[in-house]
């Protein structure tokens, strides 16, 4: 089996040999995790892989972007340091409740859940479980009011500023999302670290569709993904904001307003990876199976894509998800690949999500690409639909359809290692690859990946 990138120690080695039929024990290892599959009578164990002018700009450069001291000399960007705007409605909140308390830490996490109106039904509230409850601010009494034509969008952009306003302490990031979204908070405290949370940064991610971003725009931060503003950067706006909202009553996209609101302030996006959008509809196992090499930050419209584990509903997919990430957040859906020479397999494990087993070795290069089992956005999209490519998700060559395979549980083997399960989601039913030297693989059952106890702090 190659690695997809470096290997163990030789004592490791040694340690994680795997058994094929017939044949001797060899040592392999890739990214620090190791596969076993469970056959009926073997155990086959696989490891993966100057002027006045020129002083008038600098003044204003200055303005712009504010001095101080380094990030590298304060203490390094905790949990503590952020807080979470959620923004929902009454009419929704009843339905989304549930995933907001998937992820949000009670007594540790800081932030705030914003509606249109306090919830009259007491089953609502969940004072201990979610955010701060906060009402939006009323501004009918604004002269231009009659001339806003989407308040709604206009009471989320304002939860940014309302949110500064709450007077938090030792606050360095606000991350506004949807209520309809899951955070991974480590992964957002893993992110936010590496910038310097002095300087004025707005982080966020374009949607996965072209006609979305076309829509809108291929620079804008999309909300329900989520998007993470630097606390000067809030500041500035606390003080432009409402103006910036008067120059454009008619938008109507929050996220769009924020984008310009804030480009206005001479700030453009950096462009983070891991915010998803999910502008998807149907089954999103292929995406989530070939997740980008980076932190898995954000899922949004979870209340509207397929339940992403099979056998179960939504809410049960949101906890099961959250067995692996509350472990690790750090591999969770990071792609690891690897290939079985003497089986002539390919194997794509997504962490904590989902494995792979191909009877058929195929390249990097095209296992990196998600297999399209879901649909665009709009349903009348035009190719190309995607802003990544994809691989067909209706072939029926049995050599490039994988066997699929489900995160099961995860479990403390001992001090050293973690090891999650992967089951069988259904027969193959294609019949075995025709390529000379492959093998079938419909004997696999589960699959077992064991990684270092200790997190990964760099997903490269």
């Amino acid at each position: 089996m190659s690695p997809d990138g470096g290997s163990l120690p030789s004592a490791v080695k040694q340690r994680f040999g795997h058994l094929l039929p017939g044949g001797p024990r060899s040592a392999l290892a890739v990214s620090g995790l190791l596969l076993l599959f469970y056959v009926s009578s073997f155990n086959y164990r696989y490891s993966q892989d100057s002027s006045d002018l020129h002083r008038s700009v600098a003044l204003n450069w200055r303005a712009l972007w504010p001095l101080s001291c380094s990030p590298m000399a304060s203490a390094p960007t905790n949990l503590s340091h952020i807080v979470f705007g959620i923004v929902g409605s009454l009419n929704t909140w009843k339905g989304r409740k549930a995933y907001l308390e998937s992820w949000w830490r009670p007594n540790v996490s800081r932030g705030y859940l914003f509606l249109d109106g306090p919830p009259e039904n007491e089953s609502l509230l969940c004072p201990f479980t979610c955010p701060a409850l906060r009402i939006n601010e009323n501004i009918t009494h604004w002269d231009i009011y009659p001339k806003i034509k989407y308040p709604i969008q206009i009471r989320m952009v304002r939860s940014i500023v309302e949110a500064f306003r709450q007077g938090d302490q030792d606050i360095r990031w606000f991350v506004m999302a949807d209520d309809d979204s899951m955070l991974f908070v480590d992964n957002i405290v893993e992110v936010l670290s590496k910038y310097d949370h002095t300087k004025y940064f707005y982080l966020g991610a374009s949607s996965e569709t072209i006609l979305s971003n076309a829509v809108f725009t291929f620079e804008m931060g999309f909300g329900g993904a989520g998007f993470a503003l630097s606390y000067p950067l809030v500041a500035a706006m606390a003080k432009k904001l409402d103006g910036c909202i008067k120059r454009y009553p008619h938008s109507r996209s929050a996220d769009y307003l924020t984008y310009i609101c804030i480009l206005d302030l001479g700030v453009a996006i950096s462009p983070q990876k891991g915010f998803h959008q999910i502008d998807l509809r149907g089954n999103i196992a292929g995406l989530l199976s070939s997740h980008p090499q980076s932190p898995f930050l954000s899922l949004h419209h979870i209340n509207i894509v397929d339940p992403i584990f099979p056998s179960m509903n939504r809410s049960e997919s949101i906890s099961h998800l959250m067995k692996s990430a509350r472990v690790d957040q750090s591999r969770l859906a990071q792609q690891t690949i690897c290939y079985q020479r003497e089986m002539n397999w390919s194997v794509s494990v997504s962490w904590g999500y989902s494995a792979h087993i191909y009877e058929s070795i195929l390249p990097r290069y095209i296992l990196r690409k998600p297999i399209e089992t879901f649909s665009p956005w709009k349903e009348k999209a035009k190719w190309p639909m995607f802003m990544f490519n994809t691989r067909p998700g209706n072939s029926t060559n049995p050599c490039e359809v994988p066997h699929w395979f489900f995160f099961e549980s995860i479990e403390r083997q001992n001090e050293d290692d973690i090891v999650t399960t992967y089951s069988r989601a259904a027969k193959h039913g294609l019949g075995p690859c025709s390529l000379g030297g492959s093998h079938s693989a419909d004997h696999i059952n589960r699959l077992q990946v064991f990684s270092p106890a200790k997190t990964r702090l760099e997903v490269n």
